[in-house]
């Protein structure tokens, strides 16, 4: 095995599902596992968030859907965009609950619906999405009402909810939620005046379902807090949540350079003195970005916070520790805790003018996760 590992603390993860049901209470929480759980392990992630009281899982692709099936997962699981024709088989046949937003798709899954034997009875659950303003997918609100009659005329379908997704709800104060809810409500209203109620209304993501309770509705969907991150900077320490996941390697090799030596492709980092580097065999393929010592990156050794040294290259990357004792083997964090110190992947997001999302993410399957337990 690698000297490599992504930890993931699933007693953290069990915490932050708790902390987000107890912060809408009254709404079902969805717990987002899509993109294999935020780069944390989808089965692991899943199964611990519905046993922390999680009521749905929100996946982005109906084979994400169809992995947590084959895994033994029977909790409800959406699908969080319109699944394409020739998936719908499948959708069907694991009992996932489908988005819609054309009159196309309501007719595609309807036609599965019935070549999969579901009836009235048994049928498909249907989340009928509305476009308030973000402009990616969703019905037009004018185009909901036609939607919804199409969809509760169709044998083996159901109405589910109404719902919609929220662009700027990590962004405190700013007037597009409320004109993104003002839009919901007007198209719910409709819907009512056609004798229409839906089951649910839902529009919270992470950060509505934090800052604005107007947004928590009948269901949250909670992605990126579930793994213990803050949708923004803005909203850090909102809540109390505890980051998931360590990013964690043993140094490969150590060595003695003299002062005014040049390290790594493009010869771009200067040893200002003599120096102990230290090699971690992690790069760019396995998810750490390769201009993060470029942008001021460091890493914990020693419980001390110390530069990559040098461009990242795709399997290793370099640490000026200055004149620490450096041995191989010892560990090197670069996302988490060592002693009083503690990088987050947040940390890495300042560096690279990203969010924490896309550190996460980007952590790679070459990179074996170890799961803490719940702690009893």
């Amino acid at each position: 095995m690698r000297p490599v590992r992504a930890e993931v603390d699933l007693d953290a993860i069990a915490h932050n599902v708790r902390l987000l049901a107890d912060t809408a209470p009254g709404s079902l929480l969805c717990a987002v596992v899509k993109a294999d759980g935020y780069g944390h392990g989808a089965v692991p992630v899943a199964r611990t968030a519905v046993e922390a009281g999680a009521e749905v899982l929100g996946v982005a692709l109906v084979a994400e859907g169809a992995e947590l099936r084959d895994a033994g997962i029977a909790a409800p699981i959406l699908v969080l965009s319109q699944a394409a024709p020739d998936e719908l088989e499948d959708l069907v046949a694991f009992e996932l609950e489908a988005t819609v937003y054309t009159a196309a798709g309501v007719a595609a899954l309807a036609a599965a619906a019935r070549r999969g034997r579901r009836t009235d009875a048994n049928p498909v659950r249907v989340h009928l999405k509305v476009d308030t303003g973000m402009h990616r997918v969703g019905a037009q609100p004018i185009e909901v009402v036609p939607l919804a009659k199409e969809i509760l005329d169709a044998p083996g379908v159901a109405l589910a909810s109404v719902w919609t997704h929220c662009a700027v709800a990590d962004e405190p104060g700013n007037e597009f939620t409320d004109l993104q809810l003002d839009r919901l409500d007007a198209t719910i209203a409709d819907l009512a005046a056609a004798g229409i109620e839906p089951p649910l209304r839902h529009a919270a993501n992470s950060g509505a379902t934090i800052d604005n309770p107007r947004a928590r509705l009948d269901l949250v969907r909670c992605g990126i807090a579930v793994y213990g991150l803050p949708p923004s900077p803005a909203l850090a320490g909102r809540l109390p949540l505890r980051p998931a996941l360590s990013l964690v390697a043993a140094a490969s090799h150590v060595k003695r350079v003299v002062a005014g030596e040049r390290l790594s492709y493009g010869l771009r980092y200067r040893c200002a003195r003599d120096s102990t580097i230290a090699t971690v065999p992690l790069g760019y393929a396995d998810g750490v970005p390769r201009r993060l010592g470029a942008t001021g990156g460091e890493v914990l050794v020693g419980g001390r916070r110390r530069p990559i040294a040098g461009t990242i290259t795709m399997d290793q990357l370099l640490v000026d520790c200055g004149d620490d004792p450096v041995q191989p083997g010892d560990e090197v964090v670069l996302i988490g805790t060592q002693g009083d110190e503690t990088i987050t992947a947040d940390d890495w997001a300042a560096r690279l003018d990203t969010i924490g999302y896309e550190v996460v993410c980007g952590i790679g399957p070459r990179v074996p996760r170890r799961y803490r337990p719940i702690r009893t």
